[in-house]
């Protein structure tokens, strides 16, 4: 049975990381089909496929989920 290759996770450019407020979104994209997205707070690990992420990035971007007051 094939290893299953660890995340290569990434942390935007725009995150201002620091200790007393570590609160930064990383996303790993190294595993063909799979796309993780790690909380740096928590740990915490989703997975989409690249589809489920195309459309959602497709959506973020055309402002299906901004929040209005």
């Amino acid at each position: 049975m094939a290893a299953v290759p660890a995340f290569q996770f990434r942390t935007s450019n725009a995150c201002q990381y620091n200790n007393n407020d570590p609160r930064c979104v990383e996303v790993a994209t190294n595993v063909p089909g799979t796309v993780a997205v790690r909380n740096s707070e928590t740990g915490r690990t989703v997975e989409f496929t690249t589809a489920e992420w195309t459309d959602f990035l497709t959506g973020a971007k055309l402002g299906e989920f901004d929040v209005t007051a």
